[in-house]
């Protein structure tokens, strides 16, 4: 169910009390450890990447500014536990993490899914932080923050989309050199367009490397270019 508007935020609200939403939708979660499960996804507007395989570029400008409130209603109108915040780049909107906590408050298992640029530390913990490494076949391993590396613990995910055997080399000695696998599970994913499943899965087992293979179930389901799933 997608939602997009150029009204401005709610009258009187401070910053931290309103997120502008590109959409939201009721679906099967696609990646990560709760690949699977039914799960409620709210996706904010705005990212300050611009990643060449990216897939969500129209949550970069479009959207309706709710209130914190009206998100928890929205939200608990689909009577689903599993919640997860998404962009573009959630963290960037100062709402972000007033709105992770108040849906951890609500009693919601919260997951959210972070591109690795943005200082993850005020994020609330009992939430379960999904964070990106950029790869160089993105465009933007410049902007990984490596403190975040720092911060995460085993309730918290890592995940890495290659698109080439570069990639997937570059991914491969961070995991060794820093030995990831050690402070939270780890998850590749292979640009569809560039790298098939297959031949990454090969390079995995290959080299035993402690990662797991992610494969977007979503789009497995229901298409590539399918919206709201």
């Amino acid at each position: 169910m997608s939602r997009a508007s150029a009204a401005g935020p709610p009258l009187g609200l401070a910053a931290t009390q309103r997120v502008k939403v590109n959409e939201i939708f009721y679906s099967i979660q696609g990646e990560s450890t709760a690949v699977g499960r039914p799960c409620v996804l709210l996706r904010l507007t705005g990212c300050q990447m611009r990643c060449v395989w990216c897939d969500s570029e129209y949550s970069f400008y479009t959207g309706e500014w709710w209130s914190l409130d009206r998100a928890l209603r929205e939200v608990a109108s689909f009577d689903c536990p599993l919640v997860e915040l998404t962009g573009g780049e959630p963290l960037l909107q100062p709402g972000a993490r007033p709105l992770l906590t108040r849906l951890c408050d609500a009693g919601y298992e919260v997951l959210l899914e972070t591109g690795g640029g943005v200082d993850i530390s005020a994020v609330d913990p009992r939430v379960r932080r999904i964070v990106d490494v950029k790869c160089p076949a993105s465009g933007e391993v410049e902007n990984n923050r490596w403190s975040n590396l720092e911060l995460l613990t085993a309730h918290d995910e890592l995940k890495m989309v290659l698109a080439d055997r570069a990639d997937y080399r570059w991914a491969r000695e961070l995991v060794r050199q820093r030995r990831l696998e050690r402070i939270c599970p780890v998850s590749f994913s292979p640009v569809s367009s560039t790298l098939e499943a297959g031949r990454l899965a090969e390079w995995i087992l290959a080299d035993r490397l402690p990662v797991r293979l992610s494969l977007q179930l979503h789009k497995q389901l229901w298409g590539t270019e399918t919206r709201g799933c």
